[in-house]
């Protein structure tokens, strides 16, 4: 359907009121209607909600791959015929297979869960509440998720959480079903030792197979453990600011506020020297602010193999911005030189205010 560009009366007005334009969203040099933003926005929504549910699913079936053969493992091993303990031992080995495999998919899920979060909390609870707009920072945080995507959770993070809510289940019952065949098969055995030194696997002696179990179950409830207090990823259930009371209380702290979605790792930061004759070097400077809306700081240069005045220009931006910067001065100036680095940190307004706490 054609859309119609002319601006229409509001409701409750008179019908000789002149109409009110339709305010337009202009942003790295592209303007558009607001309509137009929330059309594309809710577009790329639906995008990211269909992404996560894909892993979603990919996540339950390698749950239900785990839960299917750990059930068949357990109807052959206590089968009077073929009855063995060695059978759950490779399906422990086969569980934690498929406990790596859940967990990469996992951080995949959490990649596109956190930006449907992130758009959930910054886009549309924006719409409820003033100023009835996404704030900058939102922006930034998801054109960097989109350009340069990174997972917002690690492997060992997500090995644990998996591990506590979906496997140790599992690993448990196997665990009890080895020792259970030990102790009942083939008769019942008469004291521990006894049945420790069925649980011999081929030239590998009881005691150690029970050495080693003990081991590997060990560094389970290790891991488990120790990802416990890891939250780059906190849950996709969870407010956006909130007060985590109960780890507060276990710790002995006051309750604190957090953003669950914000990323750990700080935004990537540049600073971008940009060297140009005088002329062209103050068009560069004008079309970055009013473009990029960046602030450029302006130095006078000399060429030292040319002996020609320059003009030097000092401009602090974030990685989404670099393309847009190498462009307009390609545009006005193709001879350009123009450097970057990365800054630990740049503070300031457009950054991260002078006033806040490290």
């Amino acid at each position: 359907m054609p859309m119609n560009d002319t601006p229409s009366t509001p409701p409750g007005k008179p019908a000789d009121t002149p109409p009110i334009s339709e305010p337009v969203w202009t942003y790295r040099g592209y303007s558009m209607k607001a309509s137009e933003f929330v059309t594309a926005m809710v577009h790329f929504f639906r995008a990211e909600v269909t992404r996560s549910n894909v892993w979603r699913k990919r996540l339950d079936t390698t749950t239900n791959w785990a839960v299917i053969a750990t059930g068949a493992t357990l109807s052959i091993a206590f089968n009077q015929a073929t009855s063995h303990h060695a059978v759950i031992v490779l399906n422990t080995l086969l569980v934690t297979l498929f406990l790596y495999i859940e967990a990469r998919r996992y951080r995949y899920y959490e990649l596109w869960s956190y930006r449907v979060r992130l758009m959930e909390t910054d886009f549309y609870a924006a719409m409820l509440v003033p100023p009835f707009h996404p704030s900058p920072d939102w922006a930034e945080t998801l054109a960097e998720s989109l350009l340069h995507p990174r997972f917002p959770i690690s492997m060992w993070e997500a090995v644990g959480r998996r591990l506590r809510r979906n496997y140790f289940p599992l690993f448990f019952i196997l665990a009890l079903s080895w020792f259970a065949i030990l102790w009942l098969y083939p008769t019942p055995a008469a004291a521990f030792s006894e049945m420790i030194s069925r649980g011999a696997i081929g030239p590998i002696d009881g005691w150690i197979a029970f050495a080693a179990g003990a081991a590997f179950y060990g560094a389970l409830i290790v891991v488990s453990l120790w990802t416990l207090g890891m939250q780059q990823a906190t849950g996709e259930v969870l407010p956006r600011f909130g007060l985590d009371e109960e780890a507060d209380s276990r710790s002995g702290k006051a309750a604190s506020a957090r953003a669950w979605f914000r990323p750990h790792h700080k935004r990537q930061q540049l600073l971008a020297f940009i060297i140009s004759p005088q002329a062209k070097s103050d068009e560069i400077a004008k079309t970055i602010m009013n473009e990029m809306n960046r602030g450029v700081t302006a130095m006078r240069g000399t060429g030292m193999f040319t002996g020609e005045d320059r003009g030097v220009l000092m401009c602090a931006l974030t990685v989404t911005e670099i393309h847009n910067l190498r462009a307009i001065t390609a545009r006005i100036d193709p001879q350009a030189f123009v450097v970057t680095s990365n800054v630990r940190e740049v503070f300031g307004k457009g950054f991260v205010p002078l006033e806040e706490n490290p």
